[in-house]
């Protein structure tokens, strides 16, 4: 009775062993990713333009990943813009061509100003920023 039973145990654990097995390879085909920026001013003056570094991280890397660029401006008014010269729209998307890239913001007010970035990939993971910005008087010379 004891050999019957553990045959029948082992006969139960090498087919459960072979009914987990598939030869389909599980392929990743994204991963989570974050936005680093280097620092950058917290005040500006109206007509004055501020750059911001950023990097995309990648806890892996895939070939077929591309990633898209879009902003709201919460408070405040400006323009934003890449650093190959494509001034951004709110709310449209824009493709990035490197992880690597800036953003150079212009001030186009002397209120409090607050933009929210979105770094989007092809699959629909997003990653938010937040910039906020003090306004600051620019200060004139005052001639003897």
């Amino acid at each position: 009775m004891k050999k019957t039973l553990s045959y029948f145990l082992y006969t139960m654990l090498i087919a459960g062993i072979v009914c987990a097995c598939n030869d389909q390879l599980d392929i990743t085909q994204h991963y989570a990713f974050d936005l680093l920026t280097m620092p950058y001013p917290k005040k500006i003056v109206q007509g004055e333009m501020l750059e911001i570094r950023c990097q995309i991280t990648k806890e892996g890397n895939y070939a077929g990943t591309t990633f898209f660029i879009r902003y709201f401006q919460t408070d405040g008014k400006g323009e934003l813009r890449l650093d190959d010269g494509r001034v951004l729209i709110p709310n449209d998307l824009f493709p990035l061509t490197s992880d690597m890239f800036r953003l150079y913001y212009t001030s186009h007010c002397t209120d409090q100003q607050n933009i929210d970035v979105y770094i989007e990939n092809n699959v629909g993971q997003v990653v938010k920023k937040t910039f906020s910005f003090q306004n600051e008087i620019a200060q004139k010379e005052i001639e003897p």
